[in-house]
C-alpha cells in the first residue's frame, strides 16, 4: 500500500496525477504546510526539510518528485509509463524528469518573483533557455518523451501547467497550449484534477477560483 503525503494545489499534485494515471491504491495524508504554526516536527522523519510530496511504500519511504516518478513508475512497471531499462527513449525520459526539478521549478519560481535570470553561478539557466528547450521537445511530438505519454509528461506536464495558468509566466505559445490540451484530456487528470479542487475547497483555498 502507498501512503501518500500531499497538500492539494502544491508541488505534490504532479504526483497526486501520476498515482492517477497509474491506477494503483493509495491513501493520503494530509501534510499542512499553509498552517500558521508550520508543519509538525514529526514529518521530519519521512521528509528532512518537512516539504511534500512524498510517499511510504510498504515501508519504503520516497522523497523528490523525480525520484518518486522513477520509482513508482518502475515499480508498477505493468502501466507502461516508462521506457524500460534498454530502451532508447529512457535516456530522454529520465532527462526530463530531472529537468523538471532541476531547471523547469526553480526558473519558473523566479520567474513569478520577477527575476528572469539569477547568473551563470546559479545551474539552471535562463527562463528564456527554457521555454526554448520546451518548445524545441514538444515541437517534434506529442508528448515529451515523443510519441507515448510517460510518467515525464506528468511533471513536464504539471510545470507547464502551473506556469500557464496560476503564474502566468509562460508566453502564449500554442504549442504549450496544444500539449496542455492533450493531457487535460486524459481521465486521470480530470479526476487527479477534480480531486485536488474538492480538497482546497474544503481547505477554504478556493478565493473566486472557478472549479476547472
Amino acid at each position: 500500500m502507498i501512503t501518500f503525503y500531499h497538500a492539494p494545489w502544491s508541488r505534490a499534485s504532479s504526483i497526486h496525477w501520476l498515482l492517477e494515471e497509474l491506477g494503483v491504491p493509495f491513501s493520503f495524508s494530509a501534510v499542512a504546510i499553509r498552517a500558521k504554526e508550520g508543519v509538525p516536527e514529526a514529518y521530519r522523519s519521512i521528509q528532512p526539510n518537512k516539504k511534500v510530496p512524498a510517499i511510504d511504500h510498504d515501508g519504503t519511504v520516497v522523497t523528490e518528485r523525480a525520484a518518486i516518478t522513477i520509482y513508482l513508475a518502475d515499480v508498477f512497471a505493468e502501466a507502461g509509463l516508462a521506457p524500460a531499462p534498454g530502451d532508447s527513449a529512457r535516456a530522454r525520459y529520465l532527462t526530463w524528469l530531472v529537468y523538471a526539478d532541476s531547471v523547469l521549478d526553480p526558473v519558473v519560481a523566479a520567474k513569478g518573483h520577477g527575476i528572469d535570470f539569477m547568473g551563470p553561478r546559479y545551474s539552471y539557466g535562463s527562463f528564456a533557455e527554457m521555454v526554448a528547450n520546451l518548445e524545441k521537445a514538444l515541437s517534434s511530438g506529442p508528448y515529451i518523451v515523443g510519441d507515448r505519454f510517460t510518467a515525464a509528461d506528468t511533471q513536464i506536464g504539471s510545470g507547464i501547467h502551473y506556469a500557464t495558468n496560476v503564474l502566468r509566466v509562460l508566453p502564449d505559445n500554442p504549442v504549450f497550449k496544444a500539449y496542455l490540451d492533450r493531457l487535460a484530456a486524459r481521465p486521470a487528470f480530470q479526476r487527479y484534477s477534480q480531486r485536488e479542487f474538492e480538497m482546497a475547497k474544503a481547505a477554504g483555498m478556493l478565493e473566486g477560483v472557478r472549479q476547472p
